[in-house]
Formats: structure tokens, sequence, C-alpha cells
């Protein structure tokens, strides 16, 4: 028995494929689509080609060192979105049909915020237990990526994205201080001056991260330049340069509740400081947000507030200092 065009792909074609296909295309590439997906690169490449045959038509082609997606692909690529899109909306009707907030969350949020998201997922698993948390930490340039590629429901940063089109929601203040360590002349001082602490050694977040284009900012409106001593990759390698005697820097006040309790480092009394930003929950303008994730930003908005500021204070574990 002949089967018609239509039919052969309803018959071969699995979802499967067309997620996988739909993460290769929006994430540009088979290994960064691999890891989303938790698969293997081989898998993902047969997959792809066995998707392809069943089409008829090449999906992909190699220009150079990157793949593009050949006129067929673009369509597929559509189809597919649309196609794994209604599978969202099914399970989400089903889920508001049972009247249950359940599913994945996945949220992507800067190292800074690691400090404190943890601590707001909890809260919001004990309201909604059938909802399974996906959190991502990382820079913000990699969490930047993340936003353009569409890979999570939502985004937790310091500073909103210039030349995208996004929605951000603040939902709690975000407040920056310089500190230094317990033994630092300074912490004596008073109304310190921008000027006298530029000639101090300032310890840095790598170029691009929101703190530190905050702190340049402010810098750069007072003719002022500071030179980095050292550059870190994380909040958490500052406090313990800092505590080190290293030299100082500037952190959110979220960041620093252990040390601050254990009164194992001092904020400054510096002019200009402290810098108030906000924290925003982002995500592409238009986006539909799944049940799951609407849930979740009414709920940092109308909660995280109150909520953060009950975090409990534990003294930190002691032990020597590691950079």
């Amino acid at each position: 028995m002949a089967y018609s065009t239509a039919e052969n792909l309803i018959r071969h074609v699995t979802l499967r494929q067309l997620q996988i296909f739909e993460a290769v295309v929006r994430l540009n590439g088979y290994t960064r689509a691999a890891e989303a997906l938790h698969l293997s690169q081989p898998t993902v490449s047969m997959q792809v080609k066995k998707l392809s045959e069943t089409i008829g038509h090449p999906l992909l082609e190699k220009v150079g060192n990157h793949f593009h997606t050949t006129a067929v692909g673009d369509e597929v690529y559509a189809s597919a979105r649309n196609i794994l899109g209604s599978m969202v909306s099914l399970g989400e009707s089903a889920a508001a049909l049972e009247g249950v907030v359940k599913g994945p969350l996945r949220i992507a949020v800067i190292t800074t915020a690691k400090y404190f998201m943890p601590h707001l997922l909890g809260v919001f698993i004990e309201q909604h237990p059938e909802v399974r948390p996906i959190l991502k930490v990382t820079n913000r340039s990699r969490v930047l990526e993340r936003l353009k590629s569409n890979e999570d429901d939502l985004l937790i940063m310091g500073q909103v994205p210039v030349g995208l089109d996004v929605e951000a929601h603040p939902f709690v203040d975000n407040e920056l201080v310089v500190v230094a360590s317990t033994r630092h002349p300074l912490t004596k001082c008073t109304s310190i001056s921008l000027q006298q602490l530029s000639k101090e050694r300032f310890l840095v977040r790598e170029a691009g991260s929101g703190t530190r284009l905050a702190v340049d900012r402010l810098f750069d409106e007072q003719d002022l330049t500071i030179q980095p001593y050292m550059e870190l990759g994380s909040s958490e390698a500052i406090k313990q340069a800092v505590m080190a005697g290293l030299g100082i820097s500037v952190l959110s006040r979220h960041n620093l509740r252990l040390e601050l309790a254990g009164n194992h480092i001092s904020i400054l009394d510096v002019k200009g400081f402290p810098l108030f930003y906000r924290w925003y929950a982002v995500h592409l303008k238009g986006k539909k947000l799944p049940l799951v994730s609407r849930t979740f930003l009414d709920f940092l908005l109308q909660q995280g507030k109150d909520m953060l500021q009950h975090i409990p204070e534990r003294q930190p574990v002691s032990g020597p200092v590691e950079l």
C-alpha cells in the first residue's frame, strides 16, 4: 500500500525528532543541543539525519564552520516550534483543569543571584510541590546567550540587557556595598571619598558583569578610574580574597549575610554608596510563559521581597581560605 507524503510524515516523524531538530537550530549546533537535551552528540546527529531522510530533503547545510537551515529546514523549524508549543499548551491546559501547578520550571540566574534564588525556589516548591525546578547558574554573558536562544522560562539578572527586546519585571532591591577585611584600615574611617577609594587595591569581577558595569559607571561619572588588582570569576572568590586581605571590592548585600553575621567582612562607609539597583525577572518580549513560570513570576513580584528579608542567617563553616 502506497502512502502519500503527508501520511508518510505522520507515520514516521516523531515528536522527539522535532524536539531535537528545534534545539539544534535554536542553539546553533549539535553540541549545545545535546547538552540541553541530555543526549550524546551522535544521537542528536542521527535523529536529525533520520528526520531529513523521512522528509526527503536536507534540512541543514554547512557553510564554513557553521550550520544553517535550508529553505525546507526553515519550514520544518517553524512547524516544529508550532507543534511543540501546542504540546506545551495542551499540558498546561490539562494541569489547569486539574487545578495544580506542576511540571518543569527553567530558571537561569547570574552567579550573584545564587545566594538567594534557592531560598525563593524552596518556598515556592513548598507551595507547589509538583513543580520541578531546573536552575542554571552562570555568568552574565552566558545568561544573555541563553536569553537570546530562549533556553529558559525566566532569567534573573541585575541589569536589563540593552539591545534585546525583552520584558523585565523588577521584584527586589539589589544593594551594592563596598567591602573590606575587618582588619583593613579603612574600616575605621567614615565618609570615604571615591578618589581615596580609587587608590586601593580593587578586586573585580570579569568584564561585562553587572556589578562591574555599575561600579565602572559610577567612577566614570566622577572622572576617576580604578586599576583592578585582581580579576576573579565569582562573587564567592572575591569574598574569600577580601577576607584574606588581598583588597577591597563591591558586592551585593544579599551575598554577604553569612559573612556579616559572623563578623568576617566589613562594609565601608563610602560617599556615593550603597548603590541601589533592582533584581529583574526577564524574558523575551512576546514569549508565552508556561503556567508554571507565570505562577513563579507572580510569586516573585508579590512575595519575593518579604521572603528575602527572612532568609535565615547561619555561621559559615570555618576552615582555610581558598581562592
